[in-house]
């Protein structure tokens, strides 16, 4: 039996798995350029990712002294969502040693799913024109089950599409939704400090934290040997 036999670790996508900042950056220029403004402030978005797309659009706006009416905001929406999908890999990598990381996880017999509240449709785009979907045994989205993060009901339901059991299972994360979702399915969790938290994460008090990937692997094992049986 490997190391990792019957694990399963979750990941969010945006500031985890993958820097995605850039293109989502791009995408709201676009739609703020459409309507005769200039750029949106580059580190207030890159706070606002976690909460999505439309939440990117309203704070950008804010930034301008615009407040839109739903259906303008609606409108941009749509014309952000058109963009991004058509570039969705155009700058967006996966962050350094991530693929290595992975490799080595299944290699000890872990199965891997991502945890997104990006639509599902744009996660598997993204997972596909970055050649990594592969890893994955199930890419759960915004819109895949009934809840979303921070609902505990996204961790648990994507690990057991992912075939795995809760109790031995890790979440990784960036963000304050990552931390309250894996808290409340009492599911251990390990905080990105590259990520695109407006808290520092720290401050979210994860059960661990990782400065790059190459730590992950020894803090998994960890947590799971502290893990009662």
């Amino acid at each position: 039996m490997t190391a990792l036999q019957g694990t399963t670790i979750v990941f969010d996508l945006d500031g985890t798995l993958v820097d995605t900042a850039p293109d989502l950056i791009r995408a709201t220029d676009h739609i703020l350029a459409a309507i005769g403004l200039g750029p949106a402030d580059a580190a207030m978005m890159r706070d606002r990712i976690s909460f999505g797309a439309r939440r990117m659009i309203v704070d950008a706006l804010a930034g301008h002294g615009h407040v839109l009416q739903d259906t303008e905001v609606d409108r941009l929406h749509s014309l952000f969502i058109s963009h991004y999908e058509a570039n969705i890999a155009h700058s967006s990598r996966p962050y350094r040693d991530a693929l290595e990381t992975l490799v080595s996880l299944r290699g000890q017999g872990a199965g891997l799913a991502v945890c997104t509240n990006k639509k599902e449709s744009l996660a598997r785009a993204l997972l596909v024109a970055l050649d990594i979907d592969g890893y994955f045994d199930a890419v759960a989205g915004l819109d895949t089950f009934a809840v979303c993060k921070p609902h505990p009901g996204h961790i648990l339901e994507t690990i057991r599409a992912a075939g795995g059991d809760p109790r031995r299972a890790v979440m990784v994360g960036d963000s304050e939704n990552d931390i309250k979702a894996a808290r409340a399915a009492d599911i251990p969790v390990i905080g990105c400090l590259f990520g695109y938290s407006g808290v520092p994460m720290r401050d979210l008090a994860p059960d661990a934290v990782i400065g790059g990937y190459t730590e992950l692997n020894g803090v998994i094992h960890g947590l799971l040997a502290r893990r009662p049986a």
